[in-house]
């Protein structure tokens, strides 16, 4: 199994029964006015002020004028409102009300970001939908209306319109987070930067992010740029949309999938978008020795996932391979060699044995290390990956008749060199390791 992300919460969405209600609703708007004349509505629970303003024929600035409202996002159950021109369209309205977007009630942590990708929609629609303010805040408890991905579509003339705009980077901001906010790819992200390969962003940064449309060019190289993905154990919709530089509506559309973008293990989707058919980022061979395709794929996702998430410099990590030796007892000049051995402290490394990170430690170590710590550890995560490699290296140093044999296991495994001895290249990794030590020592 590959080591993934941590999993996101998962969020279900809350069957509210809008069709009776917003029937209801309806006749309640145009019994309580007379034509041209404002009239008032009693909220109900479920109640926005969007969805009231549409039910009502007009829209929720003018609600909000119409009752000195400060803050239009929030409305509450039993709140008497003056509705403008409410029965204008009263009846006209009755017809469109199965339409109506789905609901979702918010829960502690939600975003209104993470709730937009959850739904294959963007940020813009969710906070135009229900009349959020610029940070587009919300509370715990609150039921928003949730468009389809279709509905922020305008005239295809206003495609040029959608050249994005710009974006100052932020702590704890990776390119994939800030393009699922902004309702468009990695891709178009780093193509309009010019970042490099690892997607690399600093705090205070100013991006430019084009708009959704803009990755979309000529029509007939995308089949092309298709490809397939098989789920693993994690896995959600939105991770897979952006480690493919593609958007969770086109993973949806192509996959035939519901509205909750329910997914499982094992599954194979297929995922559009021009990264899709990434080139291969890590081969299927090292060492002398070749490895199998579901070990090299794992791998490739896990090199596309750092790459596009961002990762702390060489110096930080080898500052961070010192810090953690010296915490959990282990000879910091050793867990520094064989970083060093390993991956030069380049946190984006993966092998194509599916050795990852820092540390290049392979998910089945990486499993066994979550044991000796006691705590789940994610390979992809610097200090988790750090952490998991020092654990290693203190239980091999513990149980090793020597030094030279700790070192060797770390690289060859521990059962294969009692068995077997040491291969050549086991040799010569356990020399260098040991150079490395009198550097850092």
């Amino acid at each position: 199994m590959s080591a993934l992300p941590a999993r996101p919460r998962t969020i279900t969405r809350a069957a509210t029964g809008t069709g009776a209600t917003l029937a209801l609703a309806t006749v309640a708007l145009a019994a309580t006015g007379s034509a041209g004349h404002a009239a008032d509505y009693t909220v109900e629970d479920g109640d926005t002020l969007s969805s009231i303003a549409r039910r009502a024929g007009t829209t929720v600035a003018r609600i909000a004028a119409a009752n000195a409202m400060a803050d239009p996002s929030y409305v509450r159950a039993g709140q008497v409102l003056r509705l403008p021109d409410a029965a204008t369209a009263a009846a006209p309205a009755m017809p469109v009300a199965p339409a109506a977007a789905p609901t979702y009630t918010v829960r502690s942590g939600d975003t209104v970001s993470a709730i937009a990708s959850r739904h294959g929609t963007t940020v813009a629609a969710v906070v135009a939908a229900n009349g959020l303010d610029a940070r587009a805040s919300i509370r715990v408890g609150q039921t928003l209306t949730v468009p389809g991905a279709g509905a922020p579509a305008a005239a295809p003339a206003a495609a040029p319109a959608a050249t994005g705009g710009t974006y100052t980077v932020r702590s704890g901001d990776t390119v994939s987070a800030i393009a699922s906010r902004h309702g468009t790819t990695v891709a178009a992200v780093v193509a309009a930067n010019g970042l490099d390969a690892r997607a690399f962003i600093r705090v205070g940064q100013t991006l430019t992010v084009p708009g959704a449309a803009a990755p979309a060019p000529a029509p007939a190289p995308a089949a092309a740029a298709t490809g397939t993905y098989t789920v693993r154990s994690g896995d959600t919709v939105s991770a897979i949309a952006a480690r493919h530089g593609t958007t969770v509506s086109a993973v949806v559309a192509a996959n035939g999938l519901d509205a909750r973008a329910t997914v499982r293990v094992g599954q194979q989707l297929t995922v559009p978008g021009a990264a899709a058919a990434a080139v291969q980022l890590v081969g299927d061979t090292f060492a002398g020795r070749t490895y199998s395709s579901q070990v090299v794929g794992a791998a490739n996702e896990n090199k596309a996932t750092l790459l596009a998430s961002g990762v702390p410099s060489r110096a930080d990590m080898q500052a961070k391979v010192a810090a953690t030796a010296r915490a959990m007892g282990v000879d910091a000049a050793l867990a520094q060699a064989v970083a060093h051995q390993e991956s030069g402290f380049d946190h984006t490394a993966v092998s194509p044995a599916n050795a990852i990170g820092t540390m290049q430690v392979i998910p089945s170590s990486g499993e066994w290390a979550s044991q000796l710590v006691g705590r789940p550890l994610n390979l992809l995560q610097p200090d988790d990956n750090v952490v998991a490699g020092v654990a290693i290296l203190r239980s091999l140093v513990r149980t090793s008749p020597d030094l030279p044999t700790a070192i060797a296991s770390y690289y060859q495994g521990a059962a294969s060199v009692k068995r077997y001895g040491m291969f050549a290249d086991t040799r010569r990794y356990v020399a260098n390791v040991q150079t490395l030590m009198t550097r850092f020592g």
